[in-house]
């Protein structure tokens, strides 16, 4: 059954045989970069979260490096309003969409949803992209849930109708309604901008990765096998990735990665000259930090990023 589920996916893209040969080599053997992506598609169950206007869009993306190894890790999150130049796309139906820019980045999914993320993510980076993993509302929800919530904490209170966040300050567990609530909101937190929920989601995400190292739920392989059966169909994989033996595969190799080993990062950034609702790729620090994930080495020191919007 877990089988039939997982790989009877009809949305699962081949990357590799999408992309072609143009793109970014691979650099270090054994080194494995992963595009984390969060839809906000409101079809079918997610239309509580709001009207479907006509395209689904990421507002989150973490390009996910896991170290030769895999003793460490550094996560870089790409914010949705980064201006970028956005590469010509193979579409899902056939044929390809131009190339543009400068455009916000999120547009890349709803142009041409993974494989046109994953592209323009390789456009930015020049990394090579091996995995995508996509993740709705409810498909969150599902995964928070089926690991029994997750226990944060909190310095302040947060407060967003808008994400149907209502948290006090503290230690608490979240469930996955809370969850979701927490990473979506922007109001809630910061200046409004996509830096300030980019911090949260990276708090959660640390939360997380506690939760099941805490559970023994990457070295076990009988309660990580019913933790896949339990949030299949939640996402959506790659081609190459979706199937039991590879996600199996792949959690068990993280078994030895504490949350002190992964290292948060978020693009550097300024504000857009014609838009400081808008952000653009800081240099030469965003260029330093994507030959670090490149060489599989140590990133460079953190910069405060500058304020917008």
């Amino acid at each position: 059954m877990l089988y039939a589920r997982l790989a009877g996916a009809d949305e699962s893209p081949n990357v590799d045989a999408a992309l072609g040969d143009d793109r970014p080599a691979r650099t270090v053997a054994g080194a494995l970069n992963i595009l984390l992506l969060g839809s906000d598609s409101r079809a079918g169950k997610n239309g509580d979260y709001g009207q479907d206007l006509g395209g689904a869009r990421s507002d989150t993306a973490m390009l996910v490096h896991l170290a030769r190894g895999r003793s460490k890790a550094v996560v870089v999150s790409v914010p949705r309003d980064t201006m970028v130049d956005r590469p010509n796309c193979p579409l899902p139906g056939g044929g390809s969409s131009r190339a543009e820019g400068p455009v916000m980045f999120n547009t890349a999914y709803t142009v041409g949803g993974l494989i046109c993320a994953a592209k323009t993510v390789e456009h930015l980076a020049g990394v090579r992209v091996d995995h995508v993993l996509d993740v709705d509302f409810t498909g969150f929800k599902k995964v928070v849930d089926a690991v029994d919530g997750v226990r944060i904490t909190l310095d302040k209170p947060l407060h967003d109708p808008y994400s149907h966040l209502d948290l006090d300050s503290g230690t608490q567990r979240l469930n996955g309604e809370q969850a979701l609530g927490l990473v979506r909101t922007r109001h809630g937190v910061g200046d409004g901008s996509d830096l300030g929920r980019i911090r949260l989601q990276q708090q959660f995400m640390t939360a997380l990765v506690t939760e099941l190292k805490d559970a023994s739920l990457l070295t076990d392989p009988l309660k990580l096998y019913k933790l896949v059966n339990a949030v299949a169909g939640a996402i959506t994989a790659d081609e190459q990735l979706n199937s039991p033996g590879a996600l199996l595969a792949l959690a068990l190799s993280l078994g030895r990665l504490n949350p002190g080993d992964i290292d948060f990062r978020t693009l550097p950034v300024v504000p857009y000259p014609r838009d400081h609702d808008r952000v653009v790729a800081k240099q030469p620090e965003a260029a330093l930090l994507w030959q670090a994930v490149r060489d599989d080495t140590a990133p460079p020191a953190r910069q405060e990023q500058a304020q917008h919007g």
